[in-house]
């Protein structure tokens, strides 16, 4: 797609976003999703970029650094990354990802990490393509009850 202008994330967006969440999702984001959203927008260290069709959001990666972690230098993470669905396979994401790429570069971050359910085989597979791979980190949960 030639018409797409990949940018910054601003506050107003949280809207759009919460709708693509949603629509991906099939469930309501949660009260604080908006309010999530425009605080990542506020952070100018922050690589976190929508995409714009026709003035409209198609697509947004969230991101941040992380300064420190057990064992993990300063590196950048991906919490969320969405397109619309009628805009999916039509290269939204990569632009997205190649855009946030080259931020964390000029930053001097030389990792990028996330975290993908096993079952979430389109994921999975999106960042395959982006020539991520498994790290020596594993995740951990605990339910509290």
């Amino acid at each position: 797609m030639d018409n797409i202008l990949i940018r910054k994330l601003k506050a107003e967006d949280a809207g759009d976003i919460t709708r693509i969440y949603t629509a991906i999702t099939n469930k309501s984001a949660k009260s604080d999703f908006w309010q999530m959203i425009e605080g990542y927008a506020g952070r100018d260290e922050n690589g976190c970029f929508v995409a714009e069709i026709d003035g409209r959001v198609a697509g947004y990666i969230i991101s941040y650094i992380l300064s420190v972690g057990f064992g993990a230098e300063r590196s950048a993470w991906i919490p969320m990354v969405g397109v619309n669905p009628k805009f999916m396979g039509q290269g939204i994401g990569k632009q997205l990802a190649e855009e946030t790429f080259r931020f964390y570069k000029n930053a001097g971050i030389r990792e990028i990490y996330t975290s993908v359910r096993w079952d979430s085989v389109d994921l999975l597979s999106f960042f395959k393509t982006l020539e991520f791979d498994r790290s020596n980190f594993i995740n951990l949960r605990k339910v509290l009850e």
